[in-house]
């Protein structure tokens, strides 16, 4: 059958116009705006002079910034792996029940998952609340001193990282169960003949076979971690926002209230650049070990 190309192009270009309008506008002219931004010094709403690359030379000697950058990377470690661990084992657990009983523990780890920042905020904050906090009276009766932890530097980053492993674990948890049902039954009663233990199961089948959703699940976590803020901001509240500090949020503090927003669109700038690297390389890593499987 001869076909005309140049319509089947037209045609196609004509059904991803809408797209790419869209996609131009929200993300790719808002991204070329912010990277022209930062070689300015211009406010949050306005025009500045332009300064060259004085933005970026700052943030070298900028304490704030290497605190958010630290307190960043703190926090991807305490929360994106071990997350990634705690969902698969969770699944692992969930599989084996049916039923009913398995709807009910699945939707008791996802409800977190579907509820707002703020809720989480206060659930937590009535828990570990150094004064009325539930967990603090149990200290109480136990014995044990209370513990200010959101009011403190050591104790706040792996506290939210907790509560943020606590609150998007159920997404890694539905991911993991899609991936262990999409692994067929005859693979496990091929391993059951050849007397294969549940380590050397889980091992041998079910880890190499769920390897892309895991890749998956660190790469999507990766991203989101990265750019941690509404936690961070809420639990910062009557603490120490300076010492717990993280890249978005020192973003929002040199924008909405130093109203620098050519220093801010530099730091965003160096942000987006962190996402990339990171994603790439991690994608890669995934990539050669899934092939080492």
């Amino acid at each position: 059958m001869i076909r005309d190309a140049r319509k089947e192009w037209g045609i196609a270009l004509l059904l991803i116009a809408p797209f790419l309008a869209i996609y131009g506008l929200v993300f790719i002219y808002p991204t070329i705006d912010m990277f022209l931004l930062s070689f300015t010094d211009a406010p949050l709403i306005g025009e500045g002079d332009y300064v060259g690359t004085e933005n970026y030379t700052r943030l070298v000697d900028d304490r704030r910034f290497g605190t958010a950058f630290w307190n960043t990377a703190y926090f991807v470690a305490l929360s994106v792996v071990p997350g990634t661990a705690v969902a698969l084992f969770i699944a692992l657990a969930v599989s084996r029940l049916s039923g009913r009983f398995q709807a009910l523990i699945l939707a008791m780890f996802f409800l977190p998952y579907i509820l707002p920042v703020s809720v989480i905020y206060l659930i937590w904050d009535w828990t570990m609340n150094f004064q009325f906090g539930i967990a603090m009276h149990v200290y109480d009766l136990l014995g044990i001193e209370r513990i200010p932890v959101f009011k403190t530097t050591t104790w706040f980053i792996p506290a939210v990282a907790f509560i943020t492993i606590w609150w998007t674990c159920g997404f890694n948890i539905l991911l993991f169960l899609a991936g262990l049902r999409a692994i067929p039954t005859e693979i496990y009663e091929a391993a059951s003949l050849d007397n294969a233990g549940r380590w050397r199961t889980f091992s041998r089948v079910t880890w190499p076979l769920l390897w892309p959703i895991t890749a998956l699940n660190l790469t999507i976590q990766l991203i989101l971690q990265l750019k941690i803020f509404d936690q961070v901001y809420l639990f910062s509240q009557g603490g120490r926002p300076n010492d717990n500090l993280v890249m978005v949020y020192y973003i929002f503090q040199r924008a909405f209230q130093s109203n620098q927003g050519g220093r801010a669109a530099a730091v965003a700038v160096v942000l987006f650049g962190i996402v990339i690297i990171v994603s790439v390389l991690n994608f890669q890593i995934m990539r050669l070990a899934g092939r080492k499987q």
